[in-house]
């Protein structure tokens, strides 16, 4: 079986429509608090600051990341909040995401590295993407998550 035709495109917090603003919230609110069981304030003050990338398959947002530039939350530009929907998982949703993810980084905030806060299961993951852990890992709302540079 083949992989869903993605569509991505992303866009600042400000022209976001109402719907787009929705399905990420929503998707978020589904993966990171109620499948993750974490109890946090998704909507923290940045979102205002970002790009949002997301990864369509026809009108389902299948995967999610936004893009912060350096001082937001790392002194480097960062890629935060990735999520993809569990019907999307194993799809091809997520690798689609994080690379469009990086590239979008490097055109929007140049060519410095990219820093990222990921959950520990996800390592190899992004290892593949060539990230590289720099830091021990650390419990962030109850999830071991390490720092990885690109």
């Amino acid at each position: 079986m083949s992989n869903p035709p993605y569509q991505c495109n992303y866009k600042p917090f400000e022209a976001l429509t109402v719907a787009e603003l929705y399905a990420i919230l929503q998707l978020r609110n589904r993966v990171f608090i109620v499948e993750q069981q974490c109890v946090y304030a998704d909507t923290d003050g940045k979102d205002a600051f970002c790009f949002h990338l997301m990864v369509w398959d026809d009108d389902q947002l299948a995967a999610y990341a936004r893009l912060l530039p350096a001082g937001l939350t790392f002194e480097q530009a960062s890629i935060g909040r990735v999520v993809s929907d569990p019907e999307y998982r194993g799809k091809g949703a997520g690798k689609l995401l994080m690379t469009q993810a990086i590239a979008l980084c490097h055109e929007l905030f140049g060519p410095g590295p990219i820093k990222i806060g990921a959950q520990l299961y996800l390592k190899r993951f992004y290892e593949s993407l060539g990230f590289v852990k720099c830091s021990e890992m650390y419990l962030e709302d109850g999830i071991e998550h390490i720092e990885m540079m690109r």
